[in-house]
């Protein structure tokens, strides 16, 4: 794209204006200056001498100036100044802010900014904190460090089956019970398989078929050892594991 490119120019507010103009116009030269403002639209000011005394808006310069010169502001004033807008949707908001510049006498009600927002809460926020700090270097004060919580992150910590390592894996263990026998495996896990269920522990395995009062698995169940001896699997434990 070339560099001499013309630039986009913003379209005004203000598209034409008089100012100072002696309220006499009306009399001597009531026509010519009728016509010249007759269906504009924009906002206007009234004045006494040099001093401002009202600011308003008008749909119809010529009606609304010409009601001036009878209502309550009849005699008050001697010059105005009006100042036509391109957009009427502007009026209200261009003219409410002149009033809070200017605050003329005439004007009894202050005007609103509707759309605006009050900043004064930022600024107090702003001016507390720097002064706030401003105090703590004056005195020494140290400020706190933050620090950040360390989020420490829970693990799981997966309980370790009691046979696993002390036999080989899918070695078969026996019990016998009220004359009748029974096996299972120890799988590779260190859990127990008994009637294609899992129990975690031998003693849990013994408990299903032990139903009523308390058994030691650890005993319960035996294992063959290289002479096919049946021997206790708590042969098997070592010292100080459970």
């Amino acid at each position: 794209m070339s560099k001499n490119r013309i630039q986009k120019v913003a379209r005004p507010i203000v598209v034409g204006h008089l100012e100072k103009i002696s309220s006499k116009v009306f009399d001597q030269y009531r026509k010519q200056i009728t016509d010249m403002i007759r269906g504009n639209y924009g906002v206007y000011g009234l004045y006494r001498r040099d001093k401002l005394y009202y600011i308003g808006l008008a749909t119809d310069f010529r009606r609304r100036i010409n009601q001036h010169l009878r209502d309550r502001h009849k005699g008050k004033w001697n010059y105005f100044s009006l100042y036509l807008i391109r957009k009427i949707d502007h009026l209200p908001e261009i003219e409410a802010l002149l009033v809070r510049i200017a605050k003329p006498g005439g004007n009894k009600q202050r005007a609103k900014l509707k759309r605006s927002k009050n900043l004064s809460p930022r600024l107090k926020r702003l001016l507390t904190e720097d002064t706030k700090r401003i105090i703590e270097e004056i005195l020494g004060i140290e400020k706190p460090v933050k620090r950040k919580r360390k989020i420490v992150k829970e693990k799981t910590v997966r309980k370790e089956r009691p046979l696993k390592g002390l036999v080989r894996g899918y070695q078969s263990i026996y019990a016998s019970y009220k004359g009748k026998q029974y096996k299972a495996k120890v799988l590779p896990s260190g859990s127990v398989k008994f009637n294609d269920k899992i129990y975690n522990t031998p003693t849990g395995a013994a408990t299903a078929i032990i139903d009523r009062g308390a058994v030691n698995g650890w005993n319960f169940w035996k294992y063959k050892d290289t002479s096919g001896n049946l021997l206790p699997i708590s042969r098997l434990r070592k010292s100080g594991r459970d």
